[in-house]
């Protein structure tokens, strides 16, 4: 099932994708706040039953998108998480060896945004990056999970795509000021249920700027896996419904190019992966 969170004539909501419209599981189910708050009930688990014999509230066209979870509690990000992203990193004269256990940071929600919505390079920069990535979202919250009970707290999957803001990243050795500008990084646009991806498939994961693959590769070749993931993140803090964690790029990030290459106003990114769909971002310019 695909769920999601949009507005609609004015009334921020939630609910479904059926075809090429969705249903309003926010009107029918109002003993729910928001997606996250379905997501914790585990009800989302029924959620092809509780779509049944419901109307369809508007065309996917006619709605604005919103984050699938709108404001995360946490957004845990990957870090060279694919051998050959960390090998074009070497390839580009930064010198970062393979570290024994995931390398982790975290964005704040505002610098995420919608399918469809635009992603805004910050007037202090000509070095906007895209990272096309995997999302995996939080559906049974825990502290110290093992990885091998790590798949039975996701609730599903959505495309990411952790803009990066390349002069501020390198300012320092740790990487956060740059990946966390306001409105940088595109999320959805929906969220695929679990029960719809099986545990560990490698879903094949493209990134297209104006058109042009710039990023072709599966989630097979992570270093570290979505349990490893969930089970290191989870040693940190606890991990409650609706986190999300972006599991990281794979090679053909637009600083690494030569000459290297970035989002400028005008373009247009798109994140597609297998079996969940295709996210889109045009890019403006901050005011």
């Amino acid at each position: 099932m695909k769920l999601l969170s949009f507005v609609h004539q004015g009334r921020e909501t939630w609910g479904a994708v059926v075809g090429d419209g969705v249903v309003d599981l926010g009107k029918a189910r109002p003993q729910h706040a928001g997606l996250v708050d379905y997501i914790a009930s585990g009800e989302y688990l029924q959620a092809a039953q509780h779509v049944e014999g419901l109307p369809i509230a508007a065309r996917l066209a006619d709605i604005t998108f919103l984050p699938p979870i709108p404001k995360p509690e946490k957004i845990v990000c990957a870090v060279r998480n694919y051998m050959d992203h960390h090998q074009e990193v070497l390839a580009a004269g930064m010198q970062r060896e393979l570290s024994e256990q995931p390398p982790i940071f975290l964005r704040v929600w505002r610098s995420q945004c919608a399918h469809n919505q635009p992603i805004v390079r910050p007037h202090v920069s000509e070095s906007l990056d895209w990272e096309g990535e995997l999302a995996v979202i939080i559906g049974k919250g825990g502290r110290n999970i093992a990885e091998a009970d790590a798949f039975d707290h996701v609730a599903g999957y959505a495309c990411y795509n952790d803009g990066s803001v390349r002069e501020w990243q390198f300012h320092a050795k740790q990487i956060a000021s740059g990946k966390n500008f306001e409105s940088t990084g595109g999320f959805g646009p929906w969220m695929v249920t679990a029960d719809e991806i099986a545990p560990g498939r490698a879903l094949k994961l493209e990134t297209r700027l104006n058109g042009e693959v710039v990023q072709s590769s599966h989630t097979g070749h992570m270093i570290f896996s979505i349990p490893k993931l969930i089970s290191y993140a989870s040693t940190i803090f606890t991990l409650v419904p609706g986190d999300v964690i972006a599991t990281g790029t794979p090679a053909g990030v637009g600083w690494s190019k030569k000459p290297p290459r970035f989002m400028k106003p005008g373009d247009v990114c798109e994140v597609e992966i297998e079996g969940i769909g295709v996210l889109r971002n045009p890019i403006v310019q901050q005011d």
